[in-house]
């Protein structure tokens, strides 16, 4: 991959890490009162948005850094490992001295799953935990979870200004929002600062407040400055640049698992554009990589190499 020699990594990632617990399917209701429910998996793997994506940009052989905070215990001692273990630098991954790393229970059923979440010591990371040196070091910054780490995305918006003019591109993946406020006043700065937007369709609306349309919320939030790119599950993935739309579909695969599509869709998007692939191509290549990221359980495990999603986007004369 061509990149210049005075950048060591072309991605790095800031935000969440966390050990998964991913159970189901679940039964429709929940018993409380100490019953005890059988469900037919479970699985112990590395979790978090941030995490997932900073994996699946190295599948794709780019040289990615993470920068974010783990606690003290067995938790961050597995997630460091494990981002260790699929290539990805953990110099900047803190260990914070105070707060207990963050867990995470993914309960499945079919397509759909609830997420629960303990953030332990996602709400002390913050800009300090994002140095310049790295920021200058790497040709891309990605944010990911905005809404779980309020430190960190209150002063984003200078991380990000800085990345830039240190010569970085910069991307952000809000994911959900718990506290349902999709707050303006705090992204807006951001956004204006943001080369790509990465929501899914939920989030897109959410965000914008467009009941329906896809389309019409990627095009609203295109307004506020980033290049929109969202995930639309099965009906794949559709960009807008302010001007028009571009769209691609999703692979005719028969999904096991699909914890974690949409950050191996960004990780696609990203590494894409960091080769040099034009939108349409990069759509394609993202909704590739979201697409067979489903055919693993856990949010890494069956994530694409470069060639593999790459011979579903024929025609693009791009190699390894």
């Amino acid at each position: 991959m061509p990149s210049p020699p005075s950048r060591p990594f072309d991605l790095l990632v800031v935000g969440d890490a966390n050990p998964d617990v991913v159970l189901g399917p679940v039964p429709r209701d929940l018993a409380y009162g100490q019953r005890e429910q059988l469900v037919e998996r479970a699985d112990l793997v590395l979790g978090g948005s941030a995490a997932i994506m900073a994996c699946g940009a190295a599948r794709l052989g780019l040289r990615v850094a993470f920068a974010g905070r783990v606690g003290d215990d067995p938790a961050g001692a597995f997630v460091r490992t494990a981002l260790t273990a699929r290539g990805v630098d953990t110099s900047a991954l803190t260990t914070d001295p105070e707060q207990a790393t963050p867990l995470t229970a993914v309960l499945t059923r079919g397509a759909d799953r609830a997420i629960l979440t303990a953030p332990g010591c996602l709400t002390a990371t913050g800009p300090g935990d994002v140095p310049d040196d790295l920021l200058a070091a790497t040709r891309h910054v990605h944010a990911a979870s905005f809404f779980l780490m309020p430190r960190l995305a209150g002063a984003l918006a200078e991380v990000f200004a800085r990345a830039r003019v240190l010569g970085a591109t910069t991307s952000l993946d809000t994911n959900d929002d718990p506290s349902g406020r999709w707050d303006p006043e705090l992204l807006d700065p951001v956004l204006k600062v943001t080369d790509q937007l990465l929501p899914n369709a939920a989030e897109a609306r959410a965000l914008t407040g467009v009941a329906k349309g896809v389309a019409e919320a990627a095009a609203a939030l295109a307004r506020r400055g980033p290049l929109v790119v969202v995930k639309n599950g099965a009906e794949g993935a559709l960009a807008h640049d302010g001007t028009r739309v571009t769209t691609a579909p999703a692979l005719p695969v028969e999904p096991l698992d699909t914890v974690g599509a949409g950050d191996s869709f960004d990780a696609g998007f990203v590494a894409a554009v960091l080769r040099g692939l034009g939108l349409a191509d990069a759509l394609a290549l993202a909704t590739a990589c979201g697409s067979l990221s489903t055919r693993g359980r856990g949010g890494t495990a069956a994530q694409p190499t470069w060639d593999e999603a790459l011979a579903h986007v024929p025609g693009t004369g791009v190699h390894a």
